[in-house]
């Protein structure tokens, strides 16, 4: 900045040809000082600094004024002009992306195209081709049909090498050809904000996925998070690096044995015997490469392991590439084949699923480059002080533990108790040292905790026709509607406390559930909070943790977008105390929903099954499943649930009997519930088809725009026809938020239209649940309050913006609202009626 002084004819700094004030360095300087400080000072504040700097006494406070002024719009513009040069970057190379993928694409199209016309010359000439019954042609028409065996591949360590080398032009021709056929994901649009472009296989051996994006980190710092896949795969149990081998070229090959957790406790767990190839290209493209080994010699093995399916890796892996101006383009390819004949027939959909493959594996992959890039390049700390890599560890120690829960590996100690003569529930015991001793710190009250072993009920289900997302969230929002609060009670006090007797027979009582939001990842996809639940009634206070009657839950929600394809819908949770320290014990509990695409059965009642028990692998097993399926109709997934106690040994037979029964009747609320979300019952809600129509429904509608135009004088809807069927169905697609309570001395919610259930974040069926006072903060009861008197007697009152609050806790901004009185046939006040206009999540 060019600073030259001018002084006017009376000694003071004045307009330079009535222009603009010229500042002298010094000046200059003095006025960044106090920028730093406080960018937008008072006039009292400015006041102060002539005072405090001579320097500035000649230079009216006005002038100071306009150079802060324009200091904040040179500080905007610069942050402007950076954010745009991001974006711009982020757009070229999005740009080189995509013509990258138009030529892949423009490459299978022509391959496609040759390989019609060879099909179709195959077919003329088989048609015209007369019938030879010679032995040469008996002998040649054999050969087509005869099964390659393909000899076991050498595994020393030159042989290594060379499948090290093949599997890397196996790879590339995944990652950038014509190998497979991908199709676009279905939901996923590229553009500079989408998690990048994802494709899944079309016709090929086992399934894959593969995904091309961007993200604002290294190459090098990009391969060493993915090769660590432990970190961000949630169904890794263990990762063996069992050799390593350096190559001329400068890269390495390292055999490794990998094993998956099963997702459900009806099919067993799976493992892989690898070989990853890393090494640079010619471009300076880094490239991660693996496949298995599983027909090789003269090298080292991986023998059977009980209790796990050998699966097989064809080639897969990631390809680097060092962007302009920073940052990575990735490639990422997951092609493998998880031998579904091991497991029943209804689940076998789950092990085919390319779709399922990507959201688990390949966007995982991606989705955490971009979760750490983000943190790299914006450095906070949220969630209670926390910093996002403590939180993202939190959040795997969750998942973790319930996948363990549900495998329960005897190598970790767990042991299966007997049946109590219903196979619908299994529960397996630890009482190894690894697994109690996070439990056995000291409590607040200077006692040791003397809990010595760790029970572990769980039970899968087949659920009919009820979107996992759906279910998952009204779990999440209702935990009443399911779960017991003295054992809840129960499980908080056996964490950390000292000696704790069983809950009686006597059912305690929620006095509701705070949900606090900790942390959430970029696409919203999942989310951490802490759950308070309070006032616990019926239960010692002094064995709740934190005392007061309040219970606290870490809680790991997600897969709660119903419009996406192929997500694993969870709802984890552990009891935590209220110092909520980050190495505290978890005893992770909770709901896995994973949908079963299946692309041949027909449809079904919507009804629930339990699936636990008499279900075998194989043909006899799966009989009485297809006669099922065959009646069967909309879609279907498969719910584990597994519930953790810790608890004293000679205690062992009465927590069983408990935890089995509870968990007995989580299924039975769980069938309920499903039932009543099912779209014949809920209707149109977050894509289904509207309510059916009864007759409370078309006539309140009716009511509700009949008495809006008495009060207002104005039409509410723009209605072709005078039909009430119409008039219900036009109120349910109104834009603005349209919600009806009770005259009660508690109001709760009777009906709401779609626009009102999406801006509570509730379901028809939960609607009844939701107290008016509840979704106004206090500015708004005090407002609503002073205007209920005008609405009961001039029928009508106009509310200006505010907040209010979503069933969820979430704020929610509304440009006006309006209530009025719905009256009925006799003219008698029915409920009142509120509408949100232009309303909008904060």
């Amino acid at each position: 900045m060019m600073a030259v002084s001018s002084v006017c004819k009376d000694g003071k700094m004045g307009m330079d040809n009535g222009k603009y004030v010229r500042y002298t360095p010094e000046q200059v300087e003095a006025l960044e000082r106090l920028y730093h400080e406080c960018p937008k000072p008072s006039s009292i504040r400015r006041q102060q600094l002539i005072r405090e700097c001579p320097i500035l006494s000649n230079i009216e406070p006005k002038q100071i004024k306009v150079w802060f002024q324009n200091r904040r719009c040179r500080e905007k513009q610069r942050k402007e002009s950076s954010r745009l040069q991001a974006v711009n970057r982020k757009l070229t190379a999005m740009n080189k992306l995509l013509m990258e993928e138009n030529d892949r694409l423009q490459k299978q199209v022509s391959h496609l195209v040759y390989e019609n016309g060879y099909f179709r010359q195959q077919t003329q000439n088989t048609t015209l081709a007369t019938t030879d019954t010679s032995c040469e042609s008996v002998v040649t028409s054999g050969q087509h049909h005869l099964t390659t065996q393909h000899p076991p591949k050498d595994a020393s360590p030159a042989g290594l090498l060379s499948i090290a080398e093949e599997t890397l032009t196996e790879f590339l021709s995944k990652a950038t050809g014509t190998a497979v056929e991908w199709v676009q994901m279905p939901g996923m649009k590229p553009g500079p904000d989408s998690i990048g472009i994802i494709a899944i296989s079309h016709g090929c051996t086992g399934v894959a996925a593969r995904a091309c994006g961007l993200v604002g980190l290294e190459p090098t710092r990009v391969a060493e998070i993915l090769k660590d896949r432990p970190s961000w795969f949630r169904d890794c149990r263990t990762l063996d690096i069992l050799n390593v081998l350096s190559t001329a070229n400068g890269g390495t090959i390292e055999l490794l044995y990998l094993q998956h957790y099963a997702p459900t406790t009806l099919a067993p767990a799976r493992d892989f015997w690898l070989l990853r190839y890393t090494s640079v290209m010619e471009d300076g493209s880094l490239v991660v490469c693996e496949r298995s080994l599983n027909n090789t010699q003269n090298g080292p093995s991986m023998p059977p392991v009980q209790h796990f399916v050998r699966a097989e890796m064809l080639p897969s892996g990631y390809l680097i590439r060092p962007c302009d101006g920073g940052g990575s383009i990735i490639h990422i390819v997951d092609h493998v084949d998880l031998e579904p004949w091991s497991v029943p027939e209804v689940l076998r959909p789950m092990y085919e699923s390319s779709a399922l493959l990507a959201q688990r594996t390949t966007m995982a992959a991606l989705r955490q480059l971009r979760q750490i890039s983000q943190e790299v390049s914006q450095p906070t700390v949220s969630g209670w002080g926390r910093r996002p890599a403590a939180l993202r560890a939190l959040s795997q120690r969750l998942s973790r533990g319930f996948n363990e829960a549900v495998n329960g590996f005897t190598d970790e100690g767990w042991s299966m108790m007997e049946i109590d003569g219903v196979e619908d529930v299994t529960v397996h015991v630890n009482s190894s040292p690894t697994k109690v001793m996070g439990l056995s710190l000291p409590y607040a009250n200077g006692f040791q905790s003397i809990n010595n072993a760790v029970l572990c009920a769980k039970a899968s289900m087949l659920l009919q026709d009820v979107p996992p997302a759906i279910l998952i969230r009204f779990l999440r929002e209702h935990r009443s509607e399911w779960a017991d609060s003295s054992i809840d009670a129960y499980s908080a006090s056996a964490v950390k406390a000292g000696p704790c007797s069983l809950p009686g027979s006597q059912t305690a009582s929620y006095g509701g559930q705070v949900i606090l939001p900790l942390a959430h990842t970029i696409e919203h996809e999942e989310f951490m909070e802490v759950i308070k639940l309070e006032n616990i009634g019926n239960y010692r206070e002094d064995m709740i943790m934190g005392g007061g009657g309040d219970i606290f839950l870490l809680q790991l929600c997600g897969g709660v977008d119903e419009n996406s394809v192929g997500t694993c819908a969870e709802l984890i949770f552990a009891p935590i105390d209220s110092s909520f320290a980050d190495d505290a014990p978890l005893l992770p509990s909770g709901f896995r929903i994973i949908p079963l695409d299946s692309r041949t059965d027909p449809s079904s009642p919507n009804r629930t099954l339990d699936l636990a028990s008499a279900l075998d692998v194989g043909p006899a097993g799966s009989r009485g499943i297809d006669d099922y399926a065959k009646n069967r109709g909309g879609t279907k997934s498969v719910m584990t649930i597994a519930f953790q106690f810790a608890f004293e040994m000679h205690l062992q037979e009465n927590v069983a009997s408990m935890a089995r029964q509870y968990v007995r009747s989580i299924i039975s609320s769980v069938q309920r519930v499903a039932l009543a979300l099912s779209p014949s019952r809920i209707g149109s809600h977050s894509g289904f088809r509207p309510p059916p129509g009864t007759p409370q429904a078309h006539t309140l509608a009716r009511w509700i725009c009949q008495s809006y135009r008495c009060f207002l004088g104005m039409e509410l809807l723009k209605l072709n026809s005078g039909e009430s069927e119409s008039i219900l169905k036009t109120l349910w697609h109104h834009s603005d938020a349209v919600l009806c309570c009770s005259l009660k001395a508690l109001p709760v919610f009777t009906f709401a239209n779609q626009a009102g259930l999406d801006m509570l974040e509730t379901t028809l069926i939960a609607l009844q649940d939701i107290t008016l006072e509840k979704i106004f903060d206090e500015h708004g009861r005090k407002t609503l309050c002073s205007e209920f008197p005008q609405i009961m007697q001039q029928g009508f009152t106009c509310l200006q913006s505010g907040i209010c609050l979503s069933s969820m806790g979430r704020p929610i901004s509304y440009e006006r609202a309006v209530a009025w009185k719905v009256l009925n046939e006799e003219e008698n006040a029915h409920c009142i009626c509120f509408m949100f206009i232009n309303w909008s999540f904060v």
